[in-house]
């Protein structure tokens, strides 16, 4: 194993940020308050760790991180139930982009490393992300967040 991730983050006790991702999302299943923050986590690690995701969606990832910094996680779960229900009970898929034409889009060679929160860094307690309370993580979660935008809007 290698020191350091690709996102430039330093391993964790866990290991590498791919580590902590797969824990996070093993443990949200079990619970309904870890998983209110299940789309801000997977859209930071995939901006993180673009190598990881699908260049096409990357926009969307960035706009729903704005989202989630400017109205709150209640937000991002509220647009995802819309999108949701959008998809089942039309006939058109895919987004629908009104929820993000306040935010900017993802600036063109976007891709960075030296993040100043990453997934190797959250603290693990007995093999629990929210050992603390789910406002805890979440708040934890939101930094991660903040500093995604932030790197890749070039403003850290």
């Amino acid at each position: 194993m290698t020191d350091h991730c690709d996102c430039g983050a330093p391993a964790g006790p866990l290991g590498r940020c791919a580590d902590y991702y797969y824990a996070i999302l093993a443990e949200e299943q079990a619970d309904p308050d870890m998983y209110r923050w299940h789309n801000p986590v997977v859209c930071s690690y995939l901006l993180q760790h673009p190598a990881e995701g699908h260049a096409k969606h990357f926009d969307v990832q960035f706009r729903w991180l704005q989202l989630l910094l400017d109205q709150g996680v209640d937000a991002v779960v509220r647009v995802a139930a819309h999108q949701v229900a959008r998809n089942r009970h039309t006939s058109r898929q895919g987004y629908d982009m009104t929820p993000f034409e306040n935010y900017a889009p993802l600036p063109l060679g976007a891709a960075a490393t030296g993040f100043r929160a990453s997934f190797s860094a959250l603290p693990v307690v007995g093999g629990s992300f929210v050992f603390d309370g789910a406002e805890a993580y979440g708040r934890r979660v939101e930094a991660i967040a903040a500093a995604t935008v932030e790197r890749l809007s070039g403003r850290t």
